[in-house]
């Protein structure tokens, strides 16, 4: 297995005394947000002829989106909140409110080149799934685990896959991933998006999933 060990929000706060000056992360949430063009976003919603959504959940949505995109079928990828009660939640009020948001990854795939299942495969790869509101350091809701699914073939791939897993013993706590519904999902601030290629860290550890 490979586990992504790191803390979101120190290391957040790390880069941001490193930089120094007024940086991008220094915005509000409210103003990256507004930053993001609806045509940028429409491609989450509406992939196109021949393309699939899948969502996943898996700790903090830096480094997961970072194993997600070097997928060969992966054609895009965002980051964003999802599984919540509350309207387009800023990062913020997801870390401090209790919004039930979870920190997922919307990725956009061929699946005549990647399939959902080998997505799955990925996912359970890259997180701890037997923790409970928690990987590695990082603790709290919004860092539960959860295959959020688009179809009912989604719903019957992802329990299968679950399944299976469980059977093979790879873990010997029980495997406490939600699958649920996909419900909406909010575009993160544009600092979060793509996060660990424009700073250019942590490359090494995806070496197994290049492209």
């Amino acid at each position: 297995m490979i586990y992504l060990k790191y803390n979101c929000p120190l290391t957040y706060l790390i880069l941001l005394k490193l930089e120094g000056g007024k940086t991008v992360e220094e915005k509000t949430d409210a103003e990256q947000r507004n930053a993001t063009s609806e045509e940028d976003t429409e491609i989450f919603e509406n992939p196109g002829e021949g393309l699939e959504k899948a969502t996943f959940a898996a700790g903090c949505f830096w480094g997961i989106e970072e194993a997600f995109r070097q997928i060969k079928g992966v054609v895009a990828t965002a980051v964003g909140y999802s599984g919540g009660h509350f309207k387009r939640p800023t990062y913020e009020q997801v870390c401090t409110l209790d919004t039930g948001h979870a920190e997922a990854v919307r990725v956009i795939f061929d699946p005549e080149i990647v399939s959902y299942k080998t997505l799955l495969d990925v996912f359970w790869k890259i997180h701890d799934p037997t923790t409970k509101d928690r990987q590695g350091p990082d603790v709290g809701k919004q860092y539960r685990s959860v295959i959020f699914y688009h179809s009912d073939e989604q719903k019957a791939a992802a329990l299968a896959s679950k399944e299976e897993l469980e059977k093979s013993g790879a873990f010997k706590n029980p495997v406490v991933t939600e699958i649920v519904p996909v419900s909406e999902f909010y575009m993160a601030e544009d600092y979060h998006q793509q996060y660990f290629e424009k700073k250019g860290f942590l490359q090494n550890i995806f070496r197994s999933f290049k492209k």
